[in-house]
């Protein structure tokens, strides 16, 4: 035959797009290693092996699909062997890093704590913990060196005054964060309390949550004083025209490796309304979310992929059954808010914000501040999603008194820009993910600062992360630092930081949100690090125009002035 009477090729048929694995779509497989381990057991079950028999027969009997994947979704991740050098942590087998031990989170929803929920989180602290009992940024209590052994006690002891560790961990709905003023502040329209008691009652520990492509987080407060825009839902105060105060809800914000802002959707919701359009948005996530390849598995990506106004009609007439009102976007208030120092509430009395240092305190320094704290007349205590606690209820003649007492106690209501501004996370001391150390790192950059500035006169926020996770918001902070190996001056890798410069949330009028510049080559060791920030923060307060924030003059300057 010859080559012209060769038949032609039929056309290709074009490929079919290869799945997410969103259920919605009919899409279950290929699953990753984590998809299987749900789908084998609901990771909520483990609970009864840890009872039953981890608890008896020790950390050697627990099933590695367990101890890995499942003890998430109560609170627990194994935590680091000590004397393992952040080099080694991506090259090492998971057996390999882990230690006996775990790390326990337990839930504050809302940061709403009573003095009996205090002082039994510093028993379990001094009595299972070693003392360790750290506030972490999104209003947990973080305890190390717990043993499967203990964990059945741990548990009733925490549950007899309604606490508990469901879903602090896995992928399932976390902690909803919530205004640490709630109920008490004089600017606040509607205490959205009882919204976040009733998701609590409804949905955590509900096995139609129990199994989301990733961790789902959430806030709700009035006042604009969670980092909102960075948590995959978040119902923000506002007021509407003409149906009164309610809330504008915002969908699929997220840090790490690929950090995204919140968007918002346009809606009113009213307070009576948020438990269910929260389902709703929690019930997207879980049919049409990404599961076939974890690192694009939170929400955050299909909402970017749809767009809000696509999500929107899928949420009404999916999911609520319904259309939700327009609503308009909230007001923000002059300044950020941190609620630091002393503040009077809407009843007469007093609330006093606190900060420990870079969040670090202890099971005794908590039963300190118990007593402190009933000794003034107050029975309630709040933590803020900044690694910060406030005491609420302090009668106006006994404030200063409280003042010197959380300061005997290492807690400082009139805390110097640094203490005030600087947050970690928990770092190679105890996390498997972390290359450096962060907080013993953020306590020494603190004190340094507080030395060599003083009478500094100007809110500049520091966050440290060991990793690139973003544990500690680092992509929106004046200041970011992502730990890493960086090569030292005498050539060698040592533990250090690259440095993101002028990020922040829309926490207040023109303030624009956005993350913070890394400019080629921006790295500072460890040990060079309290050098930099003074250097730099030294040339912002004498380059400043008036009312300059740090972010802003990041943008104007020349990009040597920042080196």
């Amino acid at each position: 035959m010859a080559v012209s009477e060769i038949p032609a090729r039929p056309p290709r048929a074009p490929r079919r797009p290869r799945g997410e694995g969103q259920w919605a779509l009919g899409h279950r497989e290929p699953l990753n290693p984590n998809e299987r381990i749900k789908k084998d057991d609901d990771p909520l079950n483990v609970r009864a092996r840890i009872e039953n028999i981890y608890a008896h027969r020790g950390f050697a009997s627990i099933d590695p699909q367990d101890l890995r994947g499942r003890f998430r979704w109560w609170g627990l991740y194994t935590q680091r062997k000590a004397g393992i050098d952040g080099g080694r942590t991506a090259v090492l087998e998971p057996h390999e890093l882990e230690d006996e031990y775990f790390m326990l989170r337990v839930r504050v929803d809302g940061g709403q704590l009573d003095l009996t929920q205090l002082r039994t989180i510093a028993e379990i602290s001094r009595e299972f913990a070693r003392d360790t009992a750290d506030i972490t940024d999104r209003q947990n209590i973080q305890y190390h060196w717990i043993r499967v052994e203990d964990m059945p006690e741990i548990w009733r002891r925490l549950e007899s005054v309604g606490l508990q560790t469901t879903e602090a961990c896995g992928d399932c709905p976390r902690i909803v964060l919530g205004s640490p003023v709630a109920g008490v502040a004089e600017a606040e329209r509607i205490d959205p309390t009882p919204a976040i008691d009733e998701i609590v009652k409804r949905y955590v520990g509900d096995k139609q949550f129990s199994n989301l492509p990733r961790k789902f987080k959430s806030s709700i407060s009035w006042l604009v004083d969670t980092p909102y825009e960075a948590n995959d839902i978040a119902f923000l105060g506002v007021d509407h025209p003409e149906h009164g105060p309610g809330f504008d809800l915002w969908v699929g914000g997220g840090l790490s490796t690929n950090p995204m802002l919140a968007q918002r959707l346009g809606t009113w919701v009213p307070l009576s309304e948020v438990p269910d359009v929260w389902a709703g948005v929690v019930g997207i996530f879980r049919d049409y979310g990404y599961r076939r390849l974890r690192h694009r598995a939170r929400l955050k990506f299909l909402v970017a992929d749809w767009g809000v106004a696509k999500f929107r009609e899928v949420l009404e007439k999916e999911y609520l059954g319904r259309t939700l009102l327009d609503g308009p976007a909230p007001a923000l208030p002059e300044r950020p808010i941190d609620h630091i120092g002393i503040h009077r509430q809407r009843d007469g009395r007093n609330y006093v914000g606190a900060a420990p240092v870079v969040g670090r305190v202890s099971g005794t320094q908590l039963a300190q501040l118990a007593d402190v704290v009933e000794a003034h007349g107050s029975e309630r205590v709040r933590l803020t999603p900044y690694q910060k606690l406030l005491v609420l209820d302090v009668p106006p003649e006994r404030t200063e008194s409280l003042v010197a007492g959380l300061r005997e106690i290492g807690l400082e209501a009139q805390p110097s820009a640094w203490r005030r501004g600087t947050m970690a996370c928990t770092g190679i001391e105890y996390c498997k993910l972390a290359i450096v150390e962060t907080k013993a790192r953020g306590e020494e950059l603190v004190a340094r600062l507080e030395q060599r500035l003083r009478d500094f006169d100007a809110d500049i926020s520091i966050h440290i992360n060991g990793c690139p996770n973003a544990c500690a918001r680092t992509q929106v902070a004046d200041i970011g630092l992502k730990g890493q190996l960086v090569t030292g001056p005498d050539g060698r890798q040592v533990e250090g930081f690259q440095v993101h410069l002028g990020g922040g949330l829309g926490m207040a009028e023109g303030r624009t949100a956005g993350f913070g510049r890394k400019l080629r080559g921006l790295k500072t060791t460890a040990e060079e690090l309290p050098g930099y920030v003074e250097r730099l923060a030294v040339r912002y307060l004498e380059s400043r125009t008036e009312g300059e924030t740090f972010a802003n003059w990041v943008i104007r300057v020349d990009e040597e002035e920042l080196r």
